[in-house]
């Protein structure tokens, strides 16, 4: 065989290699169309509350929301929390709380969190996420009964242009951010051990939940883990800590150390569940690395000192965000000027200009397991 002719054979081999990987990679990354979902609904706690809490309990007073169009202070945050990021990424309307009858619109999906709720009862409040979860099949099963029930004349158009546009509840996308108070609780009310020991107990509920939205046709999961609490700017500011306590990045070890472990078993959890529910798609999003990178480089991101936070004072052990002080005879709120500059907005939650980094990264799957983005979370 002549050199001519073995070259061409090994060209065409080559080339044929070549051409088989740019298919199946194509097939299964490159010609990935975006998903196209029909809602959200999204359960968790006050990272993700966009009015619950505003609407059962009690005002979320200003400057909470300054940020926010509209200007209203529904959030514990100056501005947009994640989940707001996320509606905005998907290019669907922010999502109304559930219990917010005040110019609330479901057409694509609804919110359930509410702040302080935890995975299991018995927390900072009565709302946990079973409860959250009771509330879903009742909107599911009263939607779906007044479309059956309802006829095209005018009135009932207009009742159901605020109801979601699409039946099929396993095109929504599910989104859970909640167990930052299962901890948070424990650590206010017991020392660590207990803690600690509690997390399998927590994670079964959180297990059991899942598996209520699975039978109720959810199919596409996107599972926020738990943040770094012992990075809050609030509890280290009342309760000093002995430098030996805190890392490098000036957060209390040991209250991370556990939120790491949660993760980890939430983590495990997550590949037990897409065993047991193969026809559901899983999205596990490691926040926790993502706030804590944010924390540690503060700085370098254009941010203060991540001690410091914007809103509110120490005095009180509860967030006071939203507390008055008389400054030259006049009354203002306890703020910062530059609420843009700084990761903590009230202590324990995030401001707008740290909640839109962290969904920068969060959203485009470097932080997710599968590594896919939000818009593809669906293939």
């Amino acid at each position: 065989m002549d050199f001519k002719r073995v070259s061409f054979l090994v060209g065409c081999f080559v080339f044929g290699l070549v051409g088989l990987f740019t298919e199946v990679k194509g097939g299964n990354v490159l010609h990935k169309s975006k998903c196209n979902y029909t809602a959200i609904y999204n359960f968790g706690d006050s990272n993700s509350d966009t009015g619950t809490t505003s609407a059962a309990f009690t005002e979320i007073y200003p400057p909470n929301g300054e940020n926010f169009p509209g200007n209203f202070p529904k959030r514990n945050c100056d501005g947009r929390l994640i989940i707001d990021f996320i509606a905005e990424e998907l290019e669907l309307p922010y999502l109304s709380a559930y219990l917010d009858s005040i110019g609330s619109s479901y057409n694509h999906g609804a919110n359930f969190a509410m702040g302080g709720s935890s995975i299991r009862q018995g927390g900072f409040n009565e709302v946990f996420l079973s409860l959250q979860i009771s509330q879903f099949r009742q909107f599911k099963f009263r939607t779906m009964a007044l479309y059956n029930q309802s006829s095209n004349n005018s009135a009932d158009a207009c009742f159901k242009s605020r109801l979601p546009k699409s039946m099929d509840f396993s095109k929504a996308l599910y989104t859970l951010d909640i167990g930052q108070n299962d901890l948070s609780f424990g650590f206010m009310n017991s020392d660590q051990h207990p803690v600690r020991a509690s997390i399998p107990d927590i994670l079964t509920k959180f297990s059991q939940g899942v598996q209520k939205l699975y039978n109720e046709g959810a199919r596409l999961f996107w599972i926020h883990n738990t943040g770094p609490i012992g990075c809050f700017p609030r509890t280290n500011q009342q309760h000093k800590p002995n430098p030996q306590e805190l890392d490098s990045a000036g957060c209390r070890k040991s209250e991370n150390e556990i939120t790491q472990e949660f993760n980890k078993q939430l983590k495990d959890l997550v590949f037990q569940l897409r065993k047991e529910l193969p026809t559901a798609k899983f999205t596990y999003v490691d926040v926790y690395s993502a706030k804590y990178e944010l924390i540690k480089n503060a700085r370098n991101q254009g941010f203060v000192n991540p001690k410091k936070f914007c809103c509110g004072t120490t005095k009180s052990i509860r967030v006071d965000c939203g507390k008055k002080k008389i400054k030259n005879g006049k009354e203002e709120y306890n703020k910062c000027k530059t609420p843009w500059k700084y990761i903590s907005w009230d202590g324990v939650h995030y401001s707008e200009a740290a909640n839109r980094w962290l969904a920068t990264r969060i959203l485009n799957g470097s932080f997710s397991d599968p590594p896919v983005p939000i818009s593809m979370a669906c293939n």
